[in-house]
């Protein structure tokens, strides 16, 4: 199985559309989305119409989550770029489209691939796997072998070897891409950064290729229009920073 990895769209179509274009000439069998479709960017609706189009296997997200949350009258309006991107969203998006958000779970284990895939850490939706002391409290936490995150919008591999848990984490980041091979004793978590809103100093989108054959994990930087998307930020009235930060990756 080989499977496309992405995450933290964040309403991005611009650079969602150079990654799929980047990733047809590569082989893949089933697309797997990691959480965060919404939020923050000006293309809500489209960026959920491709994903159900690529009737891709999509996880919840925080963003994903705080989309409902407004719909269901449970979160508090805050003045924040958070907020005001999600309620802005919201407005646009139909019924159909917030039902299907609503059928994403917090997780999901493949037997087949013998994984699984979260939008924080292996054990949690809201937390990040962004140091080695997270990864190991998540290694303990999880017996499973194989996790897929995101969440951090930095592409990454966090590794513990066979040994007691808490001994041997291994972390390694691909902010210019690049390729791992899964260790046959290791267990890993593994990120395929954000398509989105990276923010690794590098504003290429990013994804990954996971092939469970060879236990192959790849990670592919990909140009796009920033500024197109920045426009589209603009033009749709939402806060500044969010069209700035795209240049900068961060």
């Amino acid at each position: 199985m080989r499977l496309l990895l992405l995450s933290d769209i964040h309403a991005n179509q611009t650079a969602l559309e150079a990654v799929l274009s980047d990733a047809e000439p590569k082989r893949h069998e089933q697309v797997i989305h990691l959480g965060d479709a919404v939020g923050y960017g000006p293309h809500p609706r489209e960026v959920l119409d491709t994903l159900r189009d690529l009737d891709a296997v999509c996880v919840m997200g925080n963003h994903d989550q705080m989309l409902l949350d407004y719909a269901d009258g449970r979160r508090e309006i805050k003045e924040s770029i958070v907020s005001q991107a999600l309620l802005w969203q919201l407005e646009r998006l139909s019924e159909r489209d917030v039902a299907w958000v609503r059928t994403w779970r917090d997780g999901i284990d493949d037997p087949d691939v013998g994984a699984r895939y979260r939008h924080g850490t292996p054990v949690s939706l809201d937390d990040y796997t962004d140091s080695v002391t997270a990864a190991r409290d998540a290694f303990q936490q999880w017996q499973g072998r194989l996790g897929f995150v995101g969440h951090t919008h930095a592409p990454s591999v966090y590794a513990t070897l066979n040994a007691p848990v808490g001994e041997w984490i291994k972390h390694q980041a691909f902010q210019d891409g690049g390729s791992y091979m899964v260790p046959p004793s290791a267990r890993v978590i593994l990120n395929p950064g954000s398509v989105g809103q990276p923010r690794d100093g590098n504003p290429k989108a990013s994804y990954a290729i996971y092939d469970s054959v060879r236990g192959h994990f790849e990670v592919f930087r990909v140009a796009y229009n920033i500024a197109r998307a920045q426009e589209a930020a603009l033009d749709a009235g939402l806060p500044q920073v969010l069209a700035a930060r795209l240049a900068i990756g961060k």
